[in-house]
């Protein structure tokens, strides 16, 4: 039996809970971790950036957190500050954040891509 996924998730986030709904819909089996008290580890975060292409889908631009820092603050860091900043505050993360089997990742809740990367 294989392990269940990981998912970092935000209780009060509509969109997590959507897409948490929608993998108990697909019988998928996961392990909700509150992406606020436990985020993703720097080296998860780093793998993730290193999959998707680019640091910026990581960021949760509509948040509270990188609204304080502000979007010239983030676009002025490095690799490696970005990578640190979002490690310790999970609030910068865009939500679900979902590792999957193969160093693959999603982030955030976009039903064709979640549908697309379980039906593969």
């Amino acid at each position: 039996m294989a392990e269940p996924l990981r998912v970092w998730s935000y209780s009060r986030c509509s969109t997590c809970r959507k897409a948490l709904a929608w993998l108990e819909q697909q019988g998928i089996d996961v392990t909700v971790i509150d992406i606020t008290e436990t985020p993703p580890s720097r080296a998860l975060l780093a793998e993730a950036a290193d999959h998707l292409g680019t640091r910026a889908p990581l960021f949760n631009t509509s948040g509270l957190s990188y609204r304080a820092l502000g979007s010239a603050v983030v676009k002025a860091m490095s690799d490696e500050e970005a990578l640190d900043a979002l490690a310790a505050d999970g609030k910068l993360i865009k939500r679900p954040f979902l590792a999957l089997p193969e160093g693959k990742f999603l982030v955030g809740f976009k039903l064709d891509q979640w549908t697309e990367a379980f039906q593969g």
